[in-house]
This record gives structure tokens, C-alpha cells and sequence, in this order.
């Protein structure tokens, strides 16, 4: 049990510095993300943003019952997708990717990000200044492990995928903050 509380409380504080930034104290960059942004200084029609999660009934065009996640999804997918996990840092294949191609959902090859909004940086997980389409992502509160985060999840089947932070690079001034895991790549 001991072993397993401090395995947890060092996941956590690994995690918590590169992907756990609040935004009560940024300024605003973009409409629509995160949750908590007032001010519009970027259009959604030149960069797209993840849209509000609405909890209405019919939301998500994919949906499955666990058992069938669990079939569907390999362990890593499974935890990261489904129960809003985060892999360490550094161990994805796709933070160091550079290739031309685009990123979909693992869960439902739903586009998400394109290579051409990938960026270095730092943190050690993939990460994008923009989604590669407004119907793409949604987001959504998270108060997890007492900190105020805005969670991405996939527009299409509501798969966490990670989350976004106001501390990015122009044009957006966005980090969307991606589990390798959760996504798969395909080369242009």
C-alpha cells in the first residue's frame, strides 16, 4: 500500500509542473479556450478552437460501453482515453515526431491536430497551438488533483486527450498539452 500511495504521489508531482498550469492568473488570448477566457484577439476561422462540452444528451457520435473500449483499445489508450490518465513525460513516440501527416483520436480516427501546428515544447509530451478543425476538439473544466485545468477531449467520442494551457507559442498563444498515447499519426 505504501508503495502505491508513493507511486501515485511522485506520478503526480512529476506531472503537475509541465502540464498542470492554471489559467487564473494568465491574460486571455483566444475566444472559446480555454473555459475561463473573456478576450478574442485570434479568429476561430483562421485558427480553429476546441468548443464547450455541452453534457447534453446525444453529444458524442461515438459511444461504447467499457467492456467495449477495453476490447477495442490497448491498456495505455484504455487509461489515457477512457479514465482521463496521463502517460510520463518523454515516453511518446510522438513528442519527438517531425514527419508531415495528421493526428487522430486512438479511440475513433477523429482528426484532431495537424503537424503543421506541432511545436517543441519542453514538457515532454506532443503539443499543438491549434486543432486542425472547429468540430475537432471540445473542452471542459477539470479540477483534478486540486488544481484548475481545462481538459481537451475528442469532439467525436469524448476520449480525454489532454489539456490546454494559455502559455504557447503565436499565432494562438496555445498549448494543447496531448497524450501521445491517445492519438495515432499518419503520414502525408
Amino acid at each position: 500500500m505504501r508503495l502505491s500511495l508513493l507511486s501515485l504521489l511522485l506520478s503526480v508531482a512529476a506531472l503537475s509542473p509541465a502540464c498542470s498550469q492554471s489559467h487564473a492568473d494568465q491574460p486571455n488570448t483566444v475566444a472559446a479556450v480555454p473555459t475561463g477566457s473573456k478576450g478574442a484577439t485570434v479568429t476561430a476561422a483562421k485558427y480553429p478552437v476546441a468548443q464547450p462540452v455541452t453534457g447534453k444528451p446525444g453529444e458524442y457520435a461515438v459511444v461504447k460501453t467499457d467492456a467495449e473500449w477495453k476490447k477495442q483499445l490497448t491498456g495505455p489508450q484504455y487509461y489515457i482515453l477512457r479514465e482521463e490518465g496521463t502517460e510520463r513525460p518523454y515516453t511518446s513516440k510522438l513528442n519527438d515526431n517531425e514527419a508531415a501527416g495528421n493526428y487522430y483520436c486512438a479511440a475513433d480516427h477523429n482528426l484532431v491536430f495537424s503537424s503543421a501546428t506541432k511545436f517543441h515544447s519542453g514538457t515532454g509530451w506532443p503539443s499543438f497551438y491549434a486543432p486542425a478543425t472547429a468540430a475537432s476538439l471540445k473542452v471542459k473544466s477539470d479540477g483534478s488533483f486540486g488544481m484548475s485545468r481545462d481538459e481537451i477531449v475528442c469532439a467525436k467520442c469524448g476520449g480525454h486527450l489532454g489539456h490546454v494551457f494559455n502559455d504557447g507559442p503565436k499565432p494562438t498563444g496555445l498549448r494543447y498539452c496531448m497524450d501521445g498515447d491517445a492519438l495515432t499519426f499518419e503520414k502525408k
